[in-house]
């Protein structure tokens, strides 16, 4: 029976692959746990950071920093995060769309761009889109660090404080649930007004600056500058796990259903070999 070793043979192999879908599941599933918490951990110190500058942005205004001045370059920046790996549904999908988006936008407005690929399938991307990428940081592993992030980062800070670019622009995917994760492009630079305003029934704070205003005012909006790109990358790790998990729970019942339903064609086709061998047995004895 060539036709039942066949099916025999194609149950086997959707076997093995549940197998592997099925730990990868459950792998995802535990490497969610922790990037949620390290997630939601880095949270409080992102706000924390942003209600800080905007005050010390209000408390010296005779001050303006860079990162809040307009320029007139004709180019963009774009930081890019993605993950390093596949197998997690529509992530990186729905987020390299956004950007595609984004780029058509700019190239409408005259304006070229230039960008930090954080990830490879966002690396990768961008050099089949054929934008200038400036720097890159892939293989984070499961767990950002900051020193692998402010060195790629700062190539496009350096570039908007000498004029080269007029805006930066921050691509991610923020995390809402296991369920739902959520493409997000925000502006980074120049530090817009309700990006640093203060919440109405706050009382604005004042400073005594040590050494002096513009030092401090200089490393506090760059550690803020950080914290905004390392909690993106923070969330893009959690909506991979997410993601991941989520997808390949939906591949082990898809491999599930193939299972049964190879089992029902086998039957069947053993069925109909066996009620063929009686029928020539029958057939032979009334010859006979």
């Amino acid at each position: 029976m060539a036709v039942g070793k066949e099916i025999r043979g194609k149950i086997k192999s959707v076997e093995n692959t549940k197998k592997i879908t099925k730990a990868m599941e459950m792998v995802a599933a535990s490497k969610m746990r922790k990037a949620q918490d390290r997630m939601r951990a880095a949270r409080p110190y992102s706000e924390k950071i942003r209600h800080v500058a905007a005050n010390l942005g209000k408390a010296n205004p005779e001050y303006v920093h860079p990162f809040m001045e307009l320029n007139q370059a004709k180019a963009a920046g774009l930081i890019v995060v993605t993950t390093d790996k596949g197998l997690c549904g529509g992530l990186n999908t729905n987020v390299l769309r956004a950007v595609t988006h984004k780029l058509r936008d700019l190239q409408a407005q005259g304006h070229s761009a230039q960008a930090v690929a954080i990830g490879n399938k966002g690396l990768g991307f961008l050099n089949r889109s054929g934008v200038k990428v400036v720097s890159q940081a892939t293989q984070l592993g499961d767990t950002p660090h900051l020193d692998k992030l402010i060195g790629p980062v700062k190539v496009l800070l350096d570039a908007y404080v000498n004029g080269e670019i007029n805006s930066v622009y921050l691509c991610f995917t923020r995390f809402i649930n296991t369920m739902k994760q959520e493409s997000v492009i925000e502006q980074l630079l120049p530090l817009s007004e309700d990006r640093l305003k203060v919440h109405e029934g706050h009382h604005s704070w004042d400073y005594i600056y040590e050494p002096d205003a513009h030092v401090v005012i200089d490393e506090l909006l760059i550690r803020y500058i950080e914290a905004l790109v390392y909690q993106a990358v923070a969330e893009s790790m959690a909506s991979e796990q997410s993601a991941r998990m989520v997808a390949m729970k939906s591949a082990t019942d898809n491999a599930g259903n193939v299972i049964n339903e190879l089992k029902l064609v086998y039957n069947k086709t053993r069925q109909a070999a066996i009620t063929k061998e009686l029928s020539e047995i029958v057939a032979g004895a009334a010859a006979v």
